[in-house]
């Protein structure tokens, strides 16, 4: 019985590992003037977007997860970060000038998403 509970644990350990800090998910491409982006249940959707270097984009956040932890979103390598109202969509205007790969967190940093530059 010991064993079976060390192995369950040592398997959920794993899917946690796994879950924050493992998993890439797909990344969107832009396709379109706005990017929506919904904040809720501990994840950005979509948590990667892929946009062009030197183009504006447009990034609508709506958020529905009233934790205090959802409370803004922070672009630190790029100097942006915004309030995020619950229940209010909220648009940032991003303009990264050079390819790469630029991490959108909230303050806490368990929200975690990846603006994908391309050249």
């Amino acid at each position: 019985m010991t064993l079976f509970v060390n192995l369950a644990g040592l398997v959920i350990i794993g899917l946690i590992v796994w879950w924050f800090w493992m998993s890439t998910p797909r990344a969107q491409r832009a396709t379109s003037d706005v990017i929506d982006v919904l904040v809720d249940g501990g994840v950005y959707t979509p948590a990667r977007i892929e946009v062009p270097a030197g183009q504006a984009v447009k990034l609508r956040f709506l958020r529905k997860d009233p934790s205090p932890c959802a409370e803004k979103v922070l672009f630190d390598e790029l100097g942006i970060a915004a309030d995020l109202p619950v229940g209010q969509p909220v648009e940032l205007t991003v303009t990264p000038k050079t390819a790469g790969e630029y991490a959108f967190t909230c303050q806490m940093q368990m929200y975690r998403g990846t603006l994908v530059v391309k050249a």
